[in-house]
């Protein structure tokens, strides 16, 4: 079998711009994530219906979103690899005309069987060309304002959930769920316009030459190719797994408030409208827990593995004492806890992304990204058909809720054991700065070294455009500065004596 020659060179990563067009981009991220997980949050609304209209039990209905939530997380790795083969946009435009097409088809549906092909598999999978791909362009153009700029393109999901709630309920009651998924599908179209608006910032990623005469479509090519695109490295990474496994527990509860708690609402007697303005209520306070958590973690006094602890340590808690708020029949006391709820699952979202970069670096992060939504998805695909078993066998949503919460509780305690976790300071640059030096040894840059010398090299350019007539520098006395490989980090930390 004829070998690959040596990869080539890794050119260096772009220069974030922290602004400028990103800003754009972050308007796309925000369309795109109220039209799917606005969507996937609003589906109780649905849920009802299909129940009554199919006349199936709440764990089989509760399967329509699982296999839509898992589909849009377990084909994400196929899309950040044709993400790094193509490009984000073609891929993004693509899942917008597939998830079109999914609630269409589901319009016509005459059995839940229908609804899981065409809402789950097809929905689902556009989801997948969508989401990740948005949420990478935007970590691309930031650094210092990383964190904000993810939580002001995730807002699109709390103001979704305040709107889509309501407005669907408006809906089904005017076109019946039929017209009303019909509807959803024209409204999805509106993913193709956002993902024509992403420029990609550099190259493609590139991969290793072939040697003469090797085919590009032998075995060999396409396992480097598959192997690279996927970086399915990071399945060895110990911190990339314990982190993973941390998620697919968060995973496990987060979306069961969003599947259930309407129809927990009507099971307690409440109005239909009572029970979809429980939802709505908590979109709005999702908004401002996405916006005062990703302004917390750009001030970088806490790191953000720790910031994420304490919010979904909270979030779990909110679910423990969901059903607590509607004993009696209390309708205050539940739309009390839902709000708390709202609001630490908000603030939770960006940092869950966030802290991808500060684990895997940012070389690995679209495959990282990837990889990570296809292990979690069994987490998603398990959570609401799991509570929905707990409905059926107790008569009631309380054991769900109990369940959800303490899968968060678990998933926190698991991201305590990252290692350095309980480390006041980042140890990561001090890590990269050391790699770095032995690479340089070695002739091999990774892209923080190309930022070192990208940097000397816009001082030797400054050089060439003094004029002749003044004196000129010595390039030879120009040496690389040690601080040029700190200022990687300052988006996190200013310096080594951050605070817990």
């Amino acid at each position: 079998m004829a070998k690959l020659q040596a990869p080539q060179s890794h050119q260096s990563q772009p220069a974030a711009p922290d602004g400028g067009w990103g800003w754009v981009v972050v308007g796309a991220l925000f369309v795109t994530s109220a039209l799917v997980f606005g969507i996937i949050r609003s589906m109780g609304v649905f849920f009802v219906e299909f129940v009554q209209y199919f006349e199936e039990s709440a764990q089989a209905v509760s399967w329509i979103t699982s296999i839509g939530l898992a589909m849009q997380q377990c084909v994400s790795p196929f899309g950040t690899a044709l993400c790094n083969g193509y490009g984000a946009r073609p891929v993004v435009m693509a899942g917008g005309c597939l998830s079109a097409l999914g609630f269409i088809l589901a319009s016509q549906a005459t059995c839940v069987t229908h609804l899981y092909l065409t809402l789950g598999v097809i929905s689902g999978s556009g989801w997948a060309l969508i989401f990740t791909p948005m949420v990478a362009s935007v970590m691309q153009y930031f650094t210092r304002k990383r964190s904000l700029a993810m939580a002001l393109g995730f807002t699109g999901v709390g103001l979704s959930s305040f709107a889509f709630s309501p407005l669907f309920q408006l809906l089904v009651e005017m076109y019946t769920w039929r017209g009303a998924l019909l509807i959803l599908g024209g409204l999805s179209l509106n993913m193709v316009a956002c993902g024509a608006l992403i420029r990609p910032l550099g190259t493609h990623k590139a991969v290793a030459a072939l040697a003469p005469g090797e085919s590009a479509w032998s075995c060999a090519s396409i396992f480097h190719r598959a192997y690279s695109y996927l970086e399915l490295s990071l399945l060895f990474h110990r911190p990339f797994l314990t982190y993973s496994l941390a998620i697919t527990f968060f995973n496990c509860g987060y979306f069961v408030p969003y599947v259930h708690l309407v129809a927990h609402s009507r099971h307690e007697g409440f109005s239909q409208y009572q029970a979809a303005f429980v939802i709505s209520a908590t979109g709005v306070t999702d908004i401002v827990g996405r916006v005062v958590s990703g302004w917390a973690s750009d001030l970088g006094r806490l790191r953000l593995p720790h910031m994420l602890v304490l919010w979904t340590g909270l979030l779990g808690l909110s679910l423990l004492l969901l059903p607590l708020g509607s004993l009696g029949g209390s309708y205050p006391g539940l739309l009390i806890i839902s709000l708390a709820y709202g609001f630490c699952a908000g603030a939770m979202t960006p940092l869950v992304f966030a802290v991808v970069p500060e684990i895997v670096g940012m070389e690995r992060m679209l495959g990282a990204l990837g990889l990570l939504q296809m292990i979690e998805s069994v987490g998603g695909l398990l959570g609401a058909p799991l509570s929905g078993l707990l409905k059926d066998l107790t008569g009631s949503y309380t054991a769900s809720f109990l369940v959800a919460g303490g899968f968060l509780l678990l998933g926190t305690m698991v991201t305590t054991t990252l290692p350095h976790f309980f480390s006041c300071t980042d140890q990561r640059p001090l890590q990269r700065h050391a790699r770095n030096h032995n690479n340089k040894q070695q002739n091999q840059q990774s892209p923080e070294s190309g930022l070192m010398t990208n940097s000397i090299s816009e001082k030797l350019n400054h050089i060439d455009t003094i004029p002749y007539s003044q004196p000129q520098l010595d390039r030879n006395s120009l040496q690389p500065e040690p601080e040029l490989y700190m200022p990687l980090n300052r988006s996190r930390t200013d310096d080594a004596t951050t605070k817990c």
